[in-house]
């Protein structure tokens, strides 16, 4: 039986300026980063109070950085927690809009990968 999900990977061009970007300006912390094949590392993330893990990790010749990614983030005050985040420089390309489901904005990450940030 599926009991959740482990982790999600998130295409990056270099490991450093992503665990740089991740860490400094989303507040995740690292829970591993160990070399993985000569050529990169192997990262995983985690978001304090979460149980859900990150992995920031280069895919040469399949999935690239700078898409839409289908991952969300959830926040209790989404409006805060953009204000928290352009303070830190993360660039938005959605401003928090509140629907009649919820609130959200969508930001970049240092590699163009887009997420969305949601009410739960």
């Amino acid at each position: 039986m599926i009991r959740g999900v482990k982790f999600a990977s998130i295409p990056v061009t270099d490991q450093d300026r992503a665990v740089d970007f991740y860490t400094e300006k989303l507040g995740f912390r690292i829970l591993t980063d160990q070399p993985f094949d000569g050529t990169q590392r192997w990262i995983e993330l985690g978001i304090p109070g979460a149980d859900t893990r990150l992995v920031l990790f280069r895919f040469d010749g399949g999935l690239t950085p700078g898409g839409f990614m289908n991952v969300t983030f959830w926040a209790e005050d989404v409006e805060a927690t953009a204000r928290e985040m352009k303070a830190k420089g993360v660039e938005f390309v959605k401003d928090v809009e509140k629907q009649d489901w919820g609130t959200s904005a969508i930001f970049r990450d240092a590699d163009g990968n887009q997420f969305v940030l949601s009410s739960r």
